[in-house]
């Protein structure tokens, strides 16, 4: 008999598989002081785009002071136990019935992760009987609570509405057969290309009578960013009223922890007693609560959104207009895509930092294909236009270094050597 850790030892798993060169430095990176624009890396002062801050709410004196006098009134230990034991109160009440007015849903529900949330909501909605059919580039999240489902699950390829179409055709005879249902499950936006779902599109599927199903949307980068209100990519492409179940998170727009998801009375109430991740799991402690509440109010404005995608356009556009590709982002999210090996993004990121001052996150292989870098930009309402020139000035810089083979090498550069 093996020991269960002898496959351990040494590896760690496709995404550590250069733990011991990039640990710290590309991988588990430390930013400190307060959250913004400037932050410090390694002991110096960075341009940072890699915090999920987009309306720049983290450090408005008017949040801060709302965090603070919380955590004096209440604690962290308040309320103490699960909310269907001993955790409710009425703020926790309070918040959800404004997130459900805010984002035209009848009722709302609290959870205390969004990860955690939005695979345990999944799981809840779902029996043996049913098929999940989900868009094959959907957060993990998502993805592990399609896996947690004990029936079929079918899955198409990214926004393709063809492969949407075979698959949800397929789904259907499998649904006639056990006698379930099919719930379709994808994003708003897109965390890492920064395309938005085709909620518009897959909802005409179900208005033409072609397919029957309910509709399960997790809008962690959209809520906040997208949309006249702000309620994300259901109002900006006028489906909101479409979408039966609706996921969100505080860990973008709102700065903090925490998610919620809003729908039906009939299906939060559901909820409310069959998500095993919040039945069995402490509630959400007072402070974040009370800070969420002060978030809301002030994401329900648009001066804020306003001043993220006047950063947004100025950065997008400047890219692109220096010959850089996004993709398909049509979003805050701004994906730089370069070709080069894993060696070369490696020395591309260590002189952005090093030598430019400038952070962003890097995503190679196997989270993006064999030779293409990605560098992914958060805009923010807290960036200046002078932050967008600076930053477009050295990706002009990087770009030439790189298709001039500066960086050229076929090893991981070793930052713990």
């Amino acid at each position: 008999m093996k020991d269960i850790f002898d496959k351990i030892k040494g590896n760690r798993g496709p995404l550590g598989q250069h733990a011991k060169e990039s640990h710290g430095y590309f991988t588990f990176p430390k930013l400190e002081g307060e959250i913004a624009p400037v932050m410090k890396f390694k002991g110096k002062d960075v341009l940072t785009w890699s915090i999920n801050n987009y309306l720049g709410l983290s450090n408005l004196p008017e949040v801060r002071k709302a965090d603070a006098d919380a955590a004096r009134d209440w604690g962290l230990g308040y309320p103490m136990g699960a909310r269907m034991m001993s955790g409710q109160t009425k703020e926790h009440e309070q918040l959800e019935d404004e997130l459900a007015k805010f984002m035209d849903k009848e009722a709302g529900y609290l959870l205390n992760f969004g990860y955690q949330g939005c695979m345990s909501a999944i799981e809840a909605l779902v029996g043996r009987n049913d098929v999940i059919v989900y868009d094959s580039e959907s957060h993990a999240c998502m993805v592990d609570g399609v896996r947690l489902h004990q029936g079929k699950r079918k899955v198409f390829l990214h926004n393709d509405m063809d492969s949407f179409d075979k698959q949800m055709a397929v789904a259907t005879k499998l649904v006639e057969q056990s006698g379930g249902g099919i719930l379709v499950v994808t994003e708003g936006v897109f965390g890492m290309s920064g395309d938005q779902g085709k909620l518009k599109e897959i909802v005409e599927f179900r208005k033409s009578g072609k397919y029957d199903f309910r509709l399960f949307v997790d809008d962690a980068h959209g809520f906040g960013t997208l949309g006249e209100k702000g309620q994300g990519a259901g109002e900006h492409q006028g489906v909101q009223d479409e979408i039966d179940v609706l996921f969100g998170t505080f860990a973008k727009s709102m700065a903090s922890v925490g998610a919620f998801v809003c729908s039906t009375e009939d299906v939060i109430n559901y909820l409310a007693y069959n998500m095993r991740s919040q039945i069995f799991a402490k509630s959400l402690p007072m402070p974040l609560v009370i800070g969420a509440l002060k978030r809301l109010e002030l994401l329900k404005g648009k001066e804020q959104r306003e001043k993220l995608w006047t950063i947004t356009n100025a950065l997008q556009g400047g890219l692109k207009d220096a010959g850089f590709s996004l993709g398909n982002s049509n979003t805050c999210v701004t994906p730089v895509m370069l070709s080069g090996t894993l060696g070369e993004a490696t020395n591309l990121t260590f002189d952005l930092r090093e030598n430019h001052n400038l952070f962003c996150s890097i995503v190679v292989y196997p989270v993006v294909p064999k030779g293409m870098i990605l560098l992914r930009l958060i805009p923010t309402a807290a960036h200046s236009l002078k932050d967008v020139e600076y930053t477009i000035d050295i990706f002009k810089k990087i770009k030439v270094k790189l298709d001039a083979g500066e960086y050229h090498s076929e090893e991981v550069l070793n930052t713990n050597a």
